[in-house]
Parts: C-alpha cells; sequence; structure tokens
C-alpha cells in the first residue's frame, strides 16, 4: 500500500504541474494574450509562461511532498528527474522540428533547467517543521 501511495504522490505532482502549465496556456491564447498558432509569441510573453510554469512546478513539488508516505524529498526527487527527463525531450522535439519556428531556444531550454530547483522548494515549503534525516 506505501508503494501505492509513494507512485500517487509522486503522479499527483506531475499531474498538478503538467495539467495547470496546460490549463494556463489555454487561458492565455483563449484571452487573446497569447497569439493563436502558428504565430510566434515574443520574448516577454515567453517570459510570461516560464514564470507561471516555474510557479506551478513549485506547486507540484509541494504536492508530491506533502502527499509522501515517508520521505518526502525522496519522492520529489524523483518528480524532479521525471520533470528533467520531459523537459529534456521537449528540448529534443524543439530542434527536431526546426528550433526557431516554436519560438527562442532559451525558452525550450527553461522547461528542463527549472524542474529540479523549482520541485525542490515546493518540497522544501512542504517540510517546514518536518524533519528528514540529509540521505532520505
Amino acid at each position: 500500500m506505501s508503494r501505492l501511495k509513494s507512485i500517487g504522490a509522486v503522479a499527483a505532482g506531475f499531474v498538478v504541474t503538467a495539467v495547470t502549465s496546460t490549463v494556463a496556456d489555454m487561458v492565455m491564447h483563449a484571452a487573446g494574450v497569447f497569439p493563436a498558432p502558428p504565430e510566434i509569441m515574443s520574448d516577454p510573453l515567453f517570459t510570461l509562461a516560464a514564470a507561471y510554469r516555474a510557479v506551478f512546478t513549485v506547486a507540484g513539488g509541494y504536492v508530491t511532498a506533502r502527499l509522501a508516505p515517508d520521505r518526502p524529498m525522496r519522492h520529489a526527487w524523483i518528480l524532479a528527474a521525471i520533470g528533467l527527463a520531459a523537459g529534456l525531450g521537449g528540448v529534443i522535439a524543439y530542434y527536431m522540428v526546426g528550433g526557431g519556428k516554436l519560438g527562442p531556444a532559451w525558452y525550450a531550454l527553461s522547461i528542463p533547467l527549472e524542474a529540479i530547483p523549482c520541485v525542490w522548494l515546493g518540497a522544501r515549503l512542504a517540510m517546514r517543521g518536518r524533519i528528514e534525516t540529509p540521505l532520505s
């Protein structure tokens, strides 16, 4: 049962990050803040998207650590590794499609680069007041 709770904690953090990011993108497009595809957004709009994605990634780390049945930071590291891998997959796809056709390279690179520090921050916020050993 503990293994299922662990998987659920990591999955919940991933869903929080992915769903909130996707919904925010949809809302920004629907509200006219982001242009309709295939028009490429300006750098300030990509900066806005990177900022809210970072906040949602912190939230995902928080949720994972709060739901973890034990060793919350270990669960957060697993989520961070998944986010890093998914983000690197996005970078590979970015360059395979033709890069500049999708937007600036810095934005594609920001997704995997923010995975580890943002998930870590969310987990640290969730663990305030809790004691955990360094290797947990």
